[in-house]
């Protein structure tokens, strides 16, 4: 027979959860687009990199060219490494409010005291979740100031 103490516990523990799964659905969000940012500077690099040996093979390449291609490389992995960094604070972010609702359960199941526990969770969490924020909107600044500077065009 079902003790109806531990179906109010377990009710109350996912009531508890609810909120950080919310958040967890959130942050996937992030991290889609923050991933989709990446694939677009993947491609802008191959689209470079298909560039520079065609004008290899042209022989169309001059001292010009291969300086504005490298600082067009040297670009495009900043924004790469920047996305990257963005990506892995997001996921830092998950994996702890991940870890916060497992916290909650296990807590119940084991008698422990979670209060202290969860809270340092949920608090890293979210400075994980403001440092990915904050590489991403660099990553917007950088794309903008480009595109503000952008004198000619490569790939």
């Amino acid at each position: 027979m079902i003790n109806i103490n531990e179906v109010n516990s377990i009710s109350s523990m996912i009531q508890l959860s609810v909120a950080p799964v919310f958040l967890l659905a959130g942050v996937a969000g992030l991290l889609n687009v923050f991933t989709s940012r990446l694939v677009r500077i993947i491609d802008k690099v191959d689209r470079l990199d298909k560039f520079e040996n065609e004008k290899k093979e042209q022989g169309k390449m001059d001292d010009e060219l291969r300086e504005m291609i490298k600082a067009r490389r040297n670009f495009l992995t900043m924004r790469m490494n920047n996305t990257n960094r963005a990506i892995f604070f997001g996921t830092t972010t998950g994996l702890l409010v991940a870890l916060v609702i497992i916290t909650i359960f296990l807590s119940s199941f084991f008698h422990f005291e979670h209060t202290f526990l969860i809270a340092n969770l949920f608090i890293l969490a979210m400075g994980s979740l403001v440092a990915s924020l904050v590489l991403f909107l660099k990553e917007l600044f950088y794309t903008t100031k480009f595109v503000n500077n952008k004198e000619s065009y490569i790939p």
